[in-house]
């Protein structure tokens, strides 16, 4: 998601030491390599679909895996957020490796903020985002800018573990996040709240909806509004323009005509794929201040969940 820092520190800190023991009471079984096979980081699923560990999908009922189940502090730790969860996890990344400088591009990660709360650290871990480097001590609980370029560096010998919590937020979240501290900036007075141990076994809200069946015109609107906003200068920007233009306009035609049911796609697609071809050459060139291609982020973004797979489409995956 798109913030207006780099690192937001939110007002909440945890007992990293207790997290750190519920951890390895889980033992390595639960651990797997990360799906995109980096080196050295590995991943613990803890919130995914029907709270099945091997269900790695963004869409469908989330619900907590048995691990996170055996955890009853982080369990509280969630319920501290105030949010509707998506996908979770912990996130493992070995001595001397790193997460590769990489923007976190498409549908799923436009409507989610990513909070981190590290359990286990080293003072010289980096994570950087945009052009700022932070160390995120044990306990601390923060969020960053997902759109923009960040990697995370850890230089030391031992692993670096962080608590994962994808989110859309809600009401009660957002204001810690007003709450919370940009880094680099001074808030007089301001402090963060121990989330205590209790003997609580809270249940956490988890998401039930992730994408559209078909994309609304409003929702559309927006997400090219977003592209456009971060677009680079280029000569071919009018035309481009043009042509968004007249596609919004032709799916709003037919979302007041066919509706949104998932018998509906047929009526979307021949325009989705005429748009899709007719956008390519346009938009040759054309990237975005993250350095991202205009045309492969409208792809994962808005024309790959606007009327199911893109594939389905006939049209071109890249």
């Amino acid at each position: 998601m798109k913030l207006a820092a780099p690192f937001i520190q939110l007002p909440l800190h945890v007992d990293a030491a207790r997290l750190e023991a519920e951890v390895a009471r889980l033992g390595e079984a639960p651990w797997r390599p990360h799906p995109q096979g980096f080196a050295g980081n590995s991943m613990l699923p803890l919130v995914s679909v029907g709270g099945d560990p091997a269900n790695e999908a963004f869409e469908g009922i989330m619900a907590p895996t048995p691990a996170l189940r055996a955890c009853p502090y982080m369990l509280q730790v969630f319920a501290s957020l105030r949010a509707t969860v998506g996908r979770s996890r912990l996130m493992r990344l070995s001595g001397q490796a790193e997460v590769t400088r990489h923007v976190d591009q498409g549908y799923y990660w436009a409507e989610r903020v990513r909070v981190h709360v590290p359990i286990v650290t080293q003072p010289t871990v980096r994570f950087e985002c945009g052009g700022d480097a932070i160390n995120m001590a044990a306990g601390e609980c923060w969020i960053f800018d997902t759109w923009r370029q960040h990697r995370v560096i850890n230089d030391a010998n031992q692993d670096r573990i962080h608590l994962v919590v994808d989110t859309v937020g809600g009401g009660r979240f957002w204001d810690l996040v007003a709450a919370g501290r940009p880094v680099g900036q001074v808030v007089h007075g301001w402090a963060s709240q121990l989330v205590a141990p209790s003997a609580a076994m809270p249940t956490i809200l988890c998401e039930r909806v992730n994408v559209p069946t078909v994309m609304s015109p409003w929702e559309m609107a927006g997400y090219f509004q977003l592209l456009f906003e971060d677009t680079v200068t280029h000569p071919a920007l009018a035309r481009l323009k043009v042509a968004v233009g007249r596609f919004i306009n032709t799916w709003r035609g037919l979302w007041f005509a066919h509706g949104d049911s998932i018998g509906a796609r047929p009526h979307y697609q021949p325009a989705l794929r005429a748009f899709v071809v007719e956008a390519r050459p346009l938009a040759h060139g054309v990237v975005l201040t993250n350095e991202i291609s205009w045309y492969s982020a409208m792809l994962t973004l808005i024309a790959r969940y606007a009327a199911g797979d893109l594939r389905s489409a006939g049209a071109p995956a890249g």
